[in-house]
């Protein structure tokens, strides 16, 4: 398919020009005395580093409203950004399902649509991918599409290098969607996707440095260091599921034993809790429902997945000392049964001033795929 052409780069022409938009994209409406209050540039710098943004179109000045400074008062006129400037796409894949949201400038979802591919097979889950853009933008207003998948990936080359969960290797996952789509395609981790999205417009605004760790299928984190998502030599920084916590037991999938996710995972959870009733077609959702029923030995599969997740968590956060951890992903749907643990793991195990707040965020696949949108949009900005 021919590409469609590129949508004009937004104008960043400097340092001072990306850090204005930046601050309004993520924490706008804004004072430009509040902008320069938080960046330390001058309101002079200000007021020059947002005029080609404004003259572009990509941000707007409100009505001005009555503020106090120095003990008068004056007007300010907050700078805001024009969300519906530009156009995004973010895909999630799951093991069975591809979700598509079409989004705004600041990632907000303008419309869904859910697709199961024919097969788990590369082609089929492109197929869908391409189906499910022709969905969402009919009109072909957008550009740009991001998408976020489990396992590593290789964000410059867009490569998915290997995805466990779906047995891909070495896919070139951003040239296929391209051909398919038109699109300029970006592929990112799931979990740095739902981080990025975070950072910028959920609980991660306004936090220089913080962590994202989901728990479910596996156990996943990505870091947010000094406003900059970290990726590692090789791509794979904040792997806390391969924590070894259990000391030699139980073996895990990476090759390791004792890691976190070997114990907390729901393949871990499930398989355990199928040893300890004798019932070997037994799933997640049964296992819940034993352990709020009573059964002891299902509750303690949960109580000790608990434990090796508050562990993990402990361990990352005396490393790298986050103002707060965001905890999200499929798996809270048992997280009354395991909260004590983890959280009592955590608080004996975290090094004094290092334990910051956990925030318990159950977030649907929609948001993944928002998670993707923003990955999309911060490499249209180039910041």
């Amino acid at each position: 398919m021919r590409r469609r052409p590129p949508a004009q780069p937004v104008p960043i022409t400097s340092p001072a020009v990306a850090t204005v938009f930046t601050m309004v994209l993520t924490q706008g409406p804004i004072s430009r005395v509040d902008v320069a209050r938080s960046t330390g540039l001058s309101s002079a710098a200000v007021t020059k580093a947002a005029r080609p943004l404004i003259e572009a179109g990509y941000l707007e000045e409100l009505p001005g409203v009555e503020r106090k400074v120095a003990g008068a008062g004056r007007l300010a006129s907050p700078l805001a950004v024009r969300a519906e400037r530009e156009s995004f796409i973010g895909i999630k894949v799951t093991g069975d399902e591809v979700i598509g949201v079409l989004t705004d400038l600041r990632a907000d979802a303008r419309a869904i649509r859910r697709l199961r591919p024919a097969g788990g097979e590369v082609g089929s889950v492109v197929a869908a991918i391409a189906d499910v853009v022709a969905d969402l933008d009919a009109d072909g207003r957008c550009g740009r599409i991001g998408i976020a998948i489990s396992g590593d990936v290789d964000r410059a080359g867009g490569k998915v290098r290997y995805s466990p969960f779906l047995g891909w290797r070495d896919v070139p996952l951003a040239e296929l969607v391209e051909d398919a789509t038109g699109l300029i395609a970006t592929v990112e981790n799931d979990v740095k996707a739902l981080a990025m999205a975070s950072h910028w417009f959920g609980d991660g605004v306004g936090a220089d440095t913080f962590a994202l760790v989901t728990v479910g299928s596996g156990i996943g984190c990505a870091l947010v260091i000094d406003g900059r998502l970290v990726a590692g030599a090789r791509g794979v920084a904040g792997e806390i599921g391969h924590i070894p916590v259990g000391g030699g037991e139980p073996p895990c999938a990476c090759g390791g034993r004792g890691c976190v996710e070997a114990i907390a995972s729901e393949h871990a959870i499930v398989t355990k809790a199928r040893a300890v009733t004798g019932r070997l077609r037994l799933e997640m959702s049964d296992a819940i429902d034993l352990a709020h029923g009573g059964d002891e030995g299902v509750r303690t599969v949960f109580a000790e997945a608990g434990h090796a997740i508050g562990l993990g968590l402990a361990a990352m956060v005396n490393l790298v000392g986050p103002e707060r951890v965001v905890v999200s992903g499929e798996g809270l749907a048992a997280y009354d049964l395991f909260e004590e643990h983890l959280r009592t793991a955590f608080e004996s195990q975290a090094f004094g001033s290092a334990a910051c707040p956990l925030i318990v965020r159950p977030l649907p696949f929609e948001e993944w795929a928002r998670g993707a949108a923003a990955v999309s949009i911060q490499e249209h900005l180039s910041l």
